[in-house]
């Protein structure tokens, strides 16, 4: 609505005196005196209302029935609603500290670590740099040697940046090692197993995917993100597997994605099995190997190697982080396969590449690990995992039955498992708590991942730390050691420990129990050796009752009785040759 007042005035005079007007008259004006409105003016004074008030009245209720006053709305509390969340996860004892713990690298020092802002030396039992390539100096030397030549970065994407030599380099050992055509290196395993999975579920036509229960949470993502229809079967059941492939479509496109070692609980799949029943209903297999590559087989290939069906997996992905000690993730399979995600996965295209010192420490771990010094490395691992599992049992902790390198021990309750996590770390041990979400609640649990150069005289010491803490924690178990000793007959236990990998498949519980005492000699004989001694103590005279050879391990069960009727079991220990 045009101005009554400045309307009924000639233009040309508008425009030569308006800023007088303005001046003189915009004090009256509801609009103009908002621009410059002094405290105690009244701004309904237009010279247009008051001159003509007879003829201006309200408008009709008609015309204002449907205007509602706006209420005014505070913005939106965003930290209020964070810090909500933040409270809940500290209420149920769920809240993740990360501890501030700094890793030594330096001969001699690995797997101790400085902790908190004094630098109190700790060991630390939760690193997956297993075999400690990290701090191996063939591989720091050659991230070294890398940063010389090449620089920290990798400059961008491989599209931008270019293909360095070293990309194709590690690929190709990735290929070699897993005995495919083709590999393709990520940022992470969490990328490499969310793109390649969401990019072919996606892009395959109809596809249906088959996830074990018990898959890692980046398989799980990358099968939402495909938005592919899926099916769950259970953890590491072939059968229940085979009775959901049975009632599927044939001609369908199918991927069964599963892990071959069970990141939290230590169980192995049965990989040949799940293979061939997935083959058998025409779907491809997408094995997730990270907790086993470096660590099984001959060269260091994981579980498809250790037991010699690395063709019957047509998708395996593997990370650069854990064994090979540096960063990054990967998968290895057909040619095509691997250049169609190359090309349409976005995870891949658009991460900047891997830096120089990365690709370079991982191709020295990979050869490392492959070698001589890899296989000893891996059966000294394996031999101080068993020593101790055989500790915990001899000592009456709980233990979860875990056939890998991995040794979980359960301590139901997010707040207990913390409490007892920290009552180590102020004893010179650190090992993470575990709980939800990456184990169910009620499952919590500490997950021990000892490696070689781990000693026995530390697993003593982290036993006996675990003892007090459990004491100190009010948390029961059977406890049967009483300083060293059996608490019913007194019978000094002593472990020792085989590196022979040929002993790595033996029953998961193993050490020694004094055994060269109880045999009443220090040498054990060529028969001996050749097969398996078990023997029954008596406690009135400890001798040997019976003994037979079977296949070569070296190994020897004592049974003590008393211990046996309390624990309802009775040790599986592991015989040194001399």
């Amino acid at each position: 609505m045009p101005c009554p007042f400045l309307g009924s005035l000639n233009q040309t005079f508008v425009r030569n005196y308006g800023a007088t007007l303005l001046k003189q008259y915009g004090s009256y004006c509801p609009v103009v005196s908002r621009g410059f409105r002094t405290l105690g003016s009244d701004e309904t004074k237009c010279p247009f209302i008051q001159n003509n008030g007879p003829i201006i009245s309200e408008a009709p209720k008609e015309m204002t029935e449907d205007i509602h006053d706006v209420p005014v709305v505070a913005p939106y509390q965003y930290d209020n609603f964070f810090h909500d969340q933040i409270t809940a996860k500290k209420n149920d004892y769920s809240y993740r500290v990360f501890k501030k713990v700094s890793r030594l690298a330096a001969d001699g020092l690995y797997p101790w670590a400085l902790e908190g802002s004094e630098h109190r030396k700790v060991v630390v039992w939760c690193s997956n740099d297993y075999l400690g390539a990290s701090r191996h100096p063939f591989v720091k030397n050659a991230a070294i040697s890398a940063i010389k030549s090449y620089g920290t970065g990798a400059g961008g994407t491989r599209n931008i940046a270019g293909n360095s030599q070293m990309t194709e380099k590690l690929e190709a050992e990735i290929a070699k090692i897993h005995k495919k055509p083709a590999a393709l290196i990520f940022s992470s395993c969490f990328v490499a197993n969310d793109a390649t999975l969401s990019t072919l579920a996606k892009i395959l036509p109809g596809c249906i995917v088959y996830s074990d229960a018990g898959n890692h949470a980046s398989m799980i993502h990358g099968i939402r993100n495909s938005r592919a229809q899926k099916h769950i079967f259970r953890h590491n059941d072939p059968s229940h597997l085979k009775e959901l492939l049975a009632a599927s479509p044939t001609g369908v496109p199918k991927l069964v994605v599963f892990e071959t070692v069970h990141s939290m609980s230590g169980a192995i799949c049965p990989l040949e099995e799940m293979c061939n029943i997935a083959h058998e209903y025409g779907a491809l297999t997408f094995v997730d190997e990270v907790h086993a590559v470096g660590l099984y087989g001959k060269h260091g290939a994981g579980i498809a190697e250790e037991r010699g069906i690395q063709n019957s997996i047509d998708i395996v992905s593997g990370t650069l982080g854990k064994a090979f000690g540096s960063v990054g993730g990967y998968i290895a399979g057909s040619s095509l396969l691997v250049d169609t995600v190359r090309s349409l996965a976005p995870g891949f295209i658009f991460t900047t590449a891997l830096p120089p010192p990365v690709l370079a420490a991982s191709l020295a771990a990979i050869r490392l690990l492959a070698g001589e010094e890899g296989r000893a490395l891996r059966a000294k691992h394996q031999a101080i995992v068993r020593y101790l599992k055989l500790s915990l049992l001899i000592a009456g902790l709980p233990q979860l039955p875990s056939v890998s390198h991995i040794v979980p021990v359960p301590i139901k309750g997010a707040d207990k498992v913390a409490q007892v996590a920290d009552s180590l770390m102020k004893r010179g041990h650190y090992v993470q708590s575990i709980n939800h979400p990456t184990v169910a609640r009620g499952e919590e649990r500490l997950r021990f991942a000892p490696g070689p150069y781990h000693t026995p005289e530390m697993i003593d010491g982290l036993i006996a730390a675990l003892i007090e803490a459990f004491h100190e924690n009010n948390i029961p178990f059977n406890e049967f050691m009483k300083n060293g000793t059996c608490r019913e007959c007194r019978m000094e236990y002593k472990m020792d420990i085989s590196y022979s990998e040929e002993s790595r498949w033996s029953p998961p519980l193993m050490g020694i129990h004094n055994a060269r005492r109880v045999l009443g000699r220090n040498r054990i004989s060529d028969e001996e050796e050749n097969g398996v001694v078990e023997v029954g103590v008596d406690h009135r005279n400890s001798h040997a009752l019976k003994e037979r050879n079977i296949e070569r391990r070296y190994f020897t069960s004592v049974f003590c009785e008393s211990v046996a009727s309390y624990q309802s079991r009775r040790l599986i220990v592991l015989l040194q040759p001399n």
